[in-house]
């Protein structure tokens, strides 16, 4: 799940946008209401977030404002943003909580916590990675062009080619910020330069016609039927040109920048190696678990998790007949057991999709004794776009559009399918997609009622905390019977447990890059390909990769505390309806929430 000021937007609040009169009144000074000042925190943000307006709700009311054009990322616009959210902050403490009603003082609580912590971490805004292999600007642009700049009329590719003709703007504002990092001595990775570099040079080597930019384009337009030829053939001649003399001299400007920073970027290093390094491990951990846990109390969590999966693994294995070597070993050598494996080609792809999309349907159909709450908006797998495929890891959700135009989407890395264990691909399907992500997300996106950012604003460790917490509440529903379905789902969980470990082993125990990788693979027995891209990803996104774990075992605390609460009268669908219909949260506030309910409950 990507990034928290990529969801700020959800700006979805461009459904706002036509009442330029309130926001002229509320635009400027304290709004009278505290529920208008939570809607003016986003509505601004959907000024500086165009290509989160276009990914949640694409023109709303007919509007192409947003669609033509792209966030400022320059280094003057950063500034601004973090002397708005201290503004915004002071403005949220002038409002008495203690006056307010339970739903406006939960909006208080979330966007406290989000507000405050964004302000503690200004003075880390610059320890950043903004190009890296795993999910930087230079893959994730185009695939945002690809996946979700809608090309569903003429004025689509318009605004299309109106996009790419502001990569260079783009590219220039975040190269100032590479060199300011520069300067600073913010050095990335040497993996970061010389796998980004590599990506960025295979990217504009290919002729202007076969970059997918330019043949992914020509596929949509080739599928509408109320464009005429001529208009097809001006748009497809536009958008070569811009690639041509835009997108190209912007790749290339940030090539030479990496090419120079090969000489300077030596060393694999977690954050610790950045200045004040410890110190933004801190405030990262913080921010992606919502916790007070320190780095040294995760990594003896993640240790005591790791031993304990890796004694129920052990016992599968056992009954199974795989009795030789550490259990990481023997799931190694299941790998290359025919029975788990697609074949190596475009029809092993296709069918693994397919029966990806089987599982998640044959799941979505049993949920109503245990949901009370579903959404409405449906979800698709998909294949993650070849360009990015090295980089990125073996999965991920995107979300689908808040008016329904576009599904929600699971994204399978398919760069080896040969690779790809069938017994972990029901783990992942409920994780990624239902009873997971998708569920989480777009019930989040369909709320009525809050204020528009309590339907967009993502918190790590519940977000992640409740993908993890999918994988199990399946199993327990009965949907991985098979030993080796099960096998799949605790080899699941003790990637997440070795996260714990390795995360805070780089960047606080100073461990290698090496080290941590064998640990990963010697845990897990994930294959080296995939356990490279986990560990390069831990190490430009330190702190991310907690949540999950922390967030499931909030979860499953609070369920047993339930449990014990209400003895008979515990209701499983009620459970996750508060969990699932407050929006995201910081884990003590979902503790509260659960209190709260309990309480009640018990009240009555």
């Amino acid at each position: 799940m990507k990034k928290i000021l990529k969801w700020l937007g959800c700006i979805v609040l461009v459904l706002i946008v036509g009442a330029s009169a309130w926001i002229a009144n509320v635009g400027f000074y304290r709004p009278y209401s505290i529920d208008l000042f939570y809607n003016r925190v986003f509505v601004r943000f959907a000024f500086d977030n165009p290509e989160l307006v276009t990914s949640l709700a694409p023109h709303p009311l007919g509007i192409r404002y947003f669609d033509r054009r792209l966030g400022d990322a320059s280094i003057k616009h950063q500034n601004e943003a973090a002397a708005f959210v201290r503004s915004e902050l002071e403005t949220l403490h002038s409002y008495n909580r203690e006056k307010l009603n339970p739903q406006q003082q939960l909006s208080y609580d979330i966007l406290d916590f989000f507000l405050q912590n964004t302000v503690d971490g200004e003075p880390f805004q610059y320890h950043d990675y903004p190009l890296n292999p795993t999910a930087g600007a230079q893959s994730e642009l185009p695939s945002f062009m690809l996946g979700q700049h809608p090309v569903g009329s003429l004025a689509d590719g318009q605004s299309y080619i109106a996009r790419l003709k502001l990569f260079g703007v783009k590219f220039d504002q975040i190269l100032e910020g590479l060199e300011l990092r520069q300067q600073r001595k913010l050095i990335p990775p040497k993996f970061v330069v010389d796998k980004t570099l590599a990506q960025m040079q295979a990217f504009v080597a290919k002729p202007v016609e076969e970059n997918p930019l330019y043949s992914g384009f020509a596929e949509k337009l080739g599928k509408l039927k109320d464009v005429s030829e001529s208009q097809r053939n001006a748009l497809l001649n536009d958008v070569r040109d811009a690639i041509q003399n835009t997108v190209y001299p912007a790749y290339a400007k940030l090539i030479t920048h990496f090419q120079g920073l090969q000489s300077v970027a030596t060393e694999n290093n977690g954050v610790w190696a950045l200045p004040d390094g410890d110190a933004f491990y801190a405030w990262a951990v913080k921010q992606q678990t919502t916790s007070e846990l320190t780095p040294d109390a995760i990594h003896e969590i993640g240790l005591k998790e790791v031993a304990r999966i890796e004694a129920e693994m052990d016992t599968i294995l056992r009954e199974q007949g795989f009795t030789v070597g550490t259990v990481g070993a023997r799931m190694a050598a299941l790998r290359s057991d025919s029975r788990f494996l697609y074949p190596d080609n475009d029809e092993g792809r296709k069918q693994s999709l397919i029966d990806f999309q089987k599982i998640i349907d044959d799941v979505n159909a049993g949920l109503d004794p245990y949901f009370s709450v579903r959404p409405k908006l449906g979800v698709e797998v998909r294949g993650i776009p070849a360009f990015k495929e090295a980089g990125a890891p073996g999965a991920y959700y995107e979300p689908g559009a808040l008016d329904g135009s576009r599904p929600g989407v699971f994204f399978v890395n398919q760069r080896k399918i040969g690779e790809l264990e069938k017994f972990g691909m029901r783990t992942l399907a409920y994780h990624e997609a239902i009873p997971g992500h998708h569920f989480q997300i777009s019930i989040a996106q369909e709320l009525k009622g809050v204020p528009i950012f309590r339907t967009v604003l993502p918190f790590n460790a519940y977000v992640e905390g409740w993908a993890l917490y999918a994988e199990r509440l399946a199993w327990e529903l009965g949907y991985e019977k098979e030993p080796f379905d099960n096998l799949g789902r605790l080899q699941a969980e003790m990637f997440r447990a070795v996260r714990l470990v390795v995360d805070t082993g780089m960047h606080r125990k100073r461990w290698t890059r090496e080290q941590a990788l064998a640990y990963l693979i010697d845990k897990t027995g994930m294959a080296e390909t995939e356990a490279t891209a986990e560990i390069e990803r831990y190490l430009v996104w330190p702190g991310q990769a907690l949540g999950y774990k922390l967030g499931m075992l909030k979860i499953l605390e609070l369920r047993d505390r339930a449990k014990a609460a209400l003895g008979d009268k515990f209701d499983l669908r009620e459970f996750h309806k508060v969990i699932l219909t407050q929006g995201a949260m910081p884990l003590p506030v979902m503790e509260a929430q659960v209190d709260a309910w309990l309480k009640e409950q018990k009240g009555r």
